[in-house]
């Protein structure tokens, strides 16, 4: 007869292949700074990954191995050479977490059990280092994407009541504003929220690529005027493409003066808060009505896990309490706790994110956090300097925190979007290293994005070496016409 469970048969063996691959991991992360930065997955492994759905299982030795064989291909941001997107560098306390986490197994939708208190720990914690009231309400999620899909909804039923759970927003002509720069996730929170993603009005920017005040207020002017209902002006606290931080402090202004639900996308930026280098930059950002940010990105804490804070507790519950018979409440028992996560967000079903980020906070504190992300804008600017005195390079966007913008314009030649675009492929094809590119008032820029506890100065000579080495060669080899 078949044993009708899924625990191993051999507990002693699948002890021995678990201790081997912890051996594996902490190797990998130990290495984390040698080597190539990305490694392609060969395409022998894609072919072999291109399997049947499996009958029959394997023994955990075999699926050890399977994993072990996965270890070294990553995306690359363990790599203190990374630099092409936002992705925090993780950090090896995180298995600790992982690891209990896997073994408890809980679903933190609800319920009175000791990870849902380690989640409402996690949630005061950000009040406080945000400056939002005690009495204001949160929530973990998967990241700032869902982290917005939350906060704008509860901005939507505030202003257009909470039949529109019911009925929907129907013809009222909702609008919001943002910057120019402001992440993609939130047009994609309109179209989600039945707003619309063209209800998202792109406010132009200044030269230090922060929301026109004065645009903003004629477009809200403008919007009213033509029987529109403005209801949520978006702050962003450090933009994906140059770092930059909106007026916060004067956008809380306008938002209270035209009652308006202020957001703020804190994606990275808003930890910087825990600098007092850079906290002045974030005044503001304490008024927020809602605010969304990761962990996962300059906090360094492993994928994924990000923050929602809404500063009124009673419409955020309204935005999404409301639970079938089976889950009714209880004073006493497992039912009691209440209220609960999912009557703060959509998902019932919940992962134990926030054991990840209190065992985090534990071990390394908030100061040697703040040294972290110190370390990295004083490294972006070192690379903004080196780029200021170099003759081939160019910096195409002021630097604020821990991005560098600019571009390599050797004498006498064309196409320098596609040299560019060329010199970032080679490097990351190379492993040399991961920069991305962005393209910023009209031009194509390599993108160099400084969010890495483990980067180095070196780590930015040798970037900066191999990107002028691999245009050079480029050149020479006639990939792109020169001048006559």
């Amino acid at each position: 007869m078949s044993k009708a469970t899924l625990d191993p048969d051999n507990w002693s063996a699948f002890r021995s292949a678990a201790h081997k691959m912890l051996d594996a991991a902490l190797d990998k992360m130990e290495s984390a700074g040698k080597g190539r930065v990305w490694t392609p997955l060969p395409d022998e492994m894609k072919a072999a990954l291109q399997s049947d759905l499996p009958i029959t299982g394997i023994s955990a030795e075999e699926l050890r191995q399977k994993l072990e064989e996965l270890l070294p291909y990553g995306v690359g941001n363990t790599h203190p050479r990374f630099f092409g997107w936002v992705h925090g560098a993780g950090n090896p306390g995180g298995i600790f977490a992982e690891i209990t986490g896997a073994a408890m197994n809980a679903n933190l939708g609800g319920r009175d059990h000791g990870a849902i208190y380690i989640e409402k720990q996690v949630l005061e914690w950000c009040r406080q280092l945000m400056g939002f009231p005690a009495d204001s309400s949160g929530l973990i999620v998967s990241g700032t994407s869902m982290a917005t899909i939350i906060a704008l909804k509860a901005a939507r039923d505030q202003r257009v009541g909470l039949e529109c759970r019911k009925k929907g927003v129907g013809r009222v002509a909702l609008v919001g504003y943002a910057s120019a720069q402001a992440h993609s996730c939130l047009g994609r929170a309109f179209d989600l929220l039945g707003i619309g993603s063209d209800s998202l009005r792109k406010v132009p920017c200044d030269a230090h690529f922060r929301m026109d005040l004065e645009a903003l207020k004629r477009a809200i002017e403008e919007d009213r005027a033509e029987g529109n209902i403005p209801f949520v002006v978006i702050g962003t606290a450090g933009s994906v493409n140059v770092g930059a931080i909106d007026a916060l402090e004067k956008l809380a202004d306008i938002a209270a003066l035209e009652n308006l639900w202020l957001h703020v996308d804190g994606a990275f930026g808003a930890t910087a808060i825990l600098s007092n280098k850079i906290r002045d930059y974030l005044a503001g950002i304490e008024r927020a009505d809602s605010l969304a940010f990761d962990f996962h990105k300059w906090l360094h804490v492993n994928y994924d896990a990000g923050c929602v804070l809404i500063r009124s507790a009673e419409v955020h519950l309204k935005a999404f309490s409301g639970r079938p018979e089976y889950l009714l409440e209880a004073g006493r028992g497992l039912a009691a706790g209440n209220p609960w996560p999912v009557d703060y967000g959509p998902e019932l079903s919940r992962g134990f994110r926030a054991l990840k980020i209190w065992t985090h906070f534990l071990e390394h504190g908030t100061d040697k956090l703040a040294e972290a992300i110190d370390k990295n804008c004083i490294q972006a600017s070192y690379l903004k300097e080196k780029i200021q005195d170099s003759s081939t390079f160019e910096l195409l966007a002021p630097v604020t925190l821990n991005i560098v913008c600019f571009r390599y314009v050797p004498e006498d030649v064309k196409n320098l979007d596609e040299l560019n675009k060329e010199i970032v492929i080679t490097l990351q094809e190379k492993g040399i290293a991961a920069p991305s590119t962005t393209i910023l008032n009209g031009q194509l820029a390599i993108r160099v994005n400084i969010t890495n506890h483990r980067t180095e100065l070196r780590n930015l000579d040798l970037l900066v070496e191999e990107a002028e080495k691999i245009g050079i060669t480029l050149i020479l080899e006639k990939s792109f016409k020169v001048c006559k």
